[in-house]
């Protein structure tokens, strides 16, 4: 019988470098798009794939996060007494939500440690891993494509995102055979071997692992087996590479439209892209665009 998975880990304890000076008093998943902070993208997509356990990794300087995820009495009551409904009943939604628990990584060393520090909150199931630098905008939550799959194969599951040679050296590559799934190839591949940051010529593929993950428990023996890469950091790829040599894993190229949230051009294309589809901002922010573009301000 195939185990649920009912809990994701959300690691959050990077320094965010990439973000300075912004992120040097805030943590980078704290960042806003539009008027939501990017880990709480996340943590609604797994809400929206059936998933309410939450475990969010924190580090030093973190503490806005549980803050956001915790309940504001003072604000809720400022709220009710200026009889803000609209607001009222946003800020209750977000501490109702989920059920969340945190635990620290005292030193960023890796995405690897990361998802090891959650180990005890974990136990022995399977388990989402999210990355919330990726925002995921798809009709059918990217966690919950990654589950349809590992509920058929009872494996782990890497969500994939075709990528072009110049961006290849950023990615984890996988080298994976395609799998007839649903009546469709070419978006399910049984993994064969992980390449961590390859050059363009020595890529075994352009598929790209991106920040979603179903993992089975076996993942955190092989975390702890590993030993640490580059910089001392425990790398996930290598710990998957690990896993790979007695468990099945699998790769799926999701449907949807990924933004890399945690670089800086990909975060203002995500917060333009969000912004005009938003119901109540999309065509005043449409029409402010044109006249940038009538004014020769974008020439």
């Amino acid at each position: 019988m195939i185990q649920k998975v009912r809990k994701a880990v959300f690691p959050a304890a990077g320094l965010g470098t990439r973000f300075l000076p912004a992120t040097k008093a805030q943590p980078k998943e704290m960042l806003p798009l539009v008027d939501k902070p990017l880990i709480q993208y996340g943590v609604e997509e797994a809400i929206h794939s059936g998933i309410q356990n939450i475990i969010i990794v924190t580090g030093r300087g973190k503490t806005a996060i549980e803050d956001h995820f915790d309940k504001s009495f003072e604000l809720e009551r400022e709220l009710e007494q200026r009889h803000k409904t609209d607001l009222l009943e946003m800020v209750r939604a977000i501490s109702d939500m989920i059920d969340v628990a945190y635990i620290r990584q005292k030193e960023a060393l890796g995405l690897g440690h990361a998802v090891l520090r959650a180990r005890e909150l974990v136990g022995r199931e399977p388990f989402a891993a999210v990355l919330s630098d990726d925002v995921i905008d798809a009709e059918i939550p990217c966690l919950r494509q990654l589950l349809d799959v590992y509920n058929f194969y009872g494996a782990s599951v890497l969500a994939l995102m075709e990528v072009p040679d110049e961006s290849i050296s950023a990615y984890g590559v996988v080298d994976g055979e395609p799998v007839s799934h649903e009546g469709s190839s070419g978006k399910l591949f049984r993994i064969r071997n992980l390449v961590e940051k390859p050059k363009a010529a020595d890529a075994p593929s352009r598929l790209a692992i991106i920040g979603r993950y179903i993992l089975t428990p076996e993942i955190f023996d092989s975390i702890a087996a590993v030993e640490p890469g580059a910089g001392g950091e425990i790398q996930l790829t290598d710990a998957l590479k690990h896993l790979l040599r007695n468990r099945p894993i699998y790769g799926y190229r999701f449907e949807g439209k990924r933004y890399d949230a945690g670089d800086k051009l990909g975060f203002l294309r995500a917060t333009v892209e969000f912004a005009l589809a938003r119901y109540d901002l999309g065509s005043q922010f449409r029409a402010y665009l044109k006249g940038l573009f009538s004014n020769g301000r974008l020439d």
